[in-house]
């Protein structure tokens, strides 16, 4: 879990000295928007990158099979013009025509079979295998037409084609290989590579040839240009200057200082990201065995007051364990109000009246917020032990049983759908360290069907058990907190990827 309300704080003497100048308007004078990220971009070929920043930027460079309108929920066509599913597992795609890589070949049907076998193999080593590792196989059935098969039904398969599935130039990648695509990438997307400075930054530019059609079109910024600056102070003075048009993840704590500038607008958007506490019935002899101990833990975390002071506000309450905007998501559940009376009455019912000592595993972010969780629960006479640890090593604990508690964040790799949240930790797995016999057979199911009407109807009977157990304490929402000049308009989307296609000028 990342808490950076304490983390991060704005200087003060940077901010009376950047007051005193007068605000630029470079990016929009020569119309270049300006972007600052805090980490490198590490490389350009979609399927090797781990970072936000690099698939943000993969994203303009390259397009997909099909996109997700986050209007609508509903995934529109991009590259394929048209798709259907002609069974459970088999998808088609009427591949569009017109479309032309950077390098001016035209995308053609080879291209597309070419990528999605080999993104798909094993050996190819996608760095997300989970968003290739359900694809049997592509197949070419003529001149506009790709039929997809499955390994076995898949309910996320237009999750994963939308964004995480770019198509790639056949006879360009089999020249330069994944180190070419790195370096010197050739997609189709809205925009092209000019420049690359490793450790510095990437310069994009509108591409010329860009087809109709599809929710990229029409780009109104001419250039891209992201710049790394690592120091959050540096970023500041760089935006307040007028040299950075937008940054983002800006802590909580100088959301409020910023937005007092003239020349930014501050934006706080609810992502896919949220946190929560994980509770262990399988301990050796732990008191969460008992229904009522969960339950007296519910009521004695006092989340809103823990959210305003390190979250803010603006981040959501949760009651269900995944994000309300995922679909499955059933919020109709039981919740637990703040009530330490009622925590230590189900405490003394569970014979546990004088109190006992539980630990928590956490990562080096989260350590604010558990100091919180420590005193709501000390209140209720329950010792908390906080074991701050790497997340490998927390991980491995908490699947061998060793903690009681585990607080984390968790974005379900930005897919709009239960079967990455509640479907990741309740479906008998190794991250499932509660296996309900009663919960397990309904998660697993809806995980491996493809009518959304039953998997809602299984996701919601699973998610109110869930909460009726109380398993867990779900806690709230990320909100992103982006910066950036009074004179633009840009967005993030709920998967925290930032649609800089659809970014313009006031």
């Amino acid at each position: 879990m990342k808490n950076t309300g304490t983390k991060y704080k704005v200087a003060l003497g940077l901010l009376a000295l950047t007051a005193l100048s007068q605000p630029a308007m470079a990016g929009k004078a020569n119309d270049t928007l300006n972007v600052a990220f805090g980490s490198e971009i590490e490389t350009l070929e979609n399927y090797k990158a781990t970072s936000r920043e690099a698939l943000s930027v993969a994203r303009v460079l390259y397009d997909g099979l099909v996109s997700k309108d986050f209007k609508t929920g509903q995934f529109v066509p991009e590259l394929a013009e048209s798709y259907k599913f002609l069974s459970d597992t088999q998808m088609e795609f009427k591949i569009r025509k017109g479309v032309k890589f950077h390098n001016g070949a035209n995308l053609i049907v080879d291209d597309v079979v070419f990528t999605l076998n080999l993104v798909s193999r094993p050996d190819f080593g996608a760095r997300y295998a989970i968003a290739v590792n359900w694809i049997d196989k592509a197949e070419k059935l003529d001149d506009d037409t790709v039929r997809l098969t499955m390994k076995a039904p898949y309910p996320l398969a237009l999750e994963m084609l939308a964004g995480n599935l770019p198509i790639y130039s056949k006879a360009y990648y089999e020249k330069v290989g994944a180190q070419g695509m790195a370096t010197k990438p050739v997609g189709t997307g809205p925009y092209k590579l000019v420049e690359l400075t490793p450790g510095v930054g990437v310069k994009l530019e509108r591409f010329a040839d860009y087809y109709k059609g599809g929710q990229k079109e029409n780009p109104q910024i001419k250039t891209l240009n992201f710049r790394v600056l690592p120091e959050r102070n540096t970023q500041y003075a760089e935006l307040l200057g007028g040299n950075i048009d937008w940054i983002w993840r800006v802590p909580k704590d100088d959301v409020a200082r910023l937005s007092t500038r003239p020349n930014v607008t501050v934006q706080s958007t609810p992502i896919m990201r949220f946190d929560y506490i994980a509770m262990d019935p399988n301990v050796p002899n732990s008191p969460l065995a008992d229904v009522r101990v969960r339950k007296a833990i519910n009521h004695a975390i006092n989340r809103k007051e823990i959210r305003n002071a390190f979250k803010g506000e603006s981040s959501p309450i949760i009651n269900s364990a995944c994000n309300p905007v995922q679909f499955g998501c059933e919020t109709n559940v039981t919740s637990y109000d703040f009530d330490p009376q009622k925590a230590k009455a189900l405490l003394k019912e569970a014979g546990h009246e004088k109190g006992f000592r539980l630990s928590m595993v956490i990562s080096p972010d989260g350590v604010a917020v558990a100091e919180a969780v420590k005193a709501n629960l000390a209140a209720i006479g329950i010792d908390l032990t906080i074991n701050n640890l790497q997340y490998a090593a927390g991980v491995e604990q908490w699947r061998n049983h060793k903690q009681d508690l585990y607080s984390a964040d968790w974005g379900s790799y930005g897919i709009g759908d239960v079967a990455l949240s509640t479907g990741a930790f309740f479906a008998g797995t190794g991250d499932d360290v509660v296996n309900d016999r009663e919960i397990v057979p309904l998660v697993t199911e809806a995980s491996n069907i493809i009518d959304p009407e039953r998997r809602k109807a299984l996701y919601s009977k699973s998610l109110k058990l869930i909460a009726d157990k109380a398993y867990w304490v779900p806690l709230w929402v990320w909100n992103m907190n982006t910066a950036m000049s009074k004179d633009l308009d840009l967005s993030i989307n709920p998967d925290e990827f930032i649609p800089f296609y659809d970014a313009q000028w006031k």
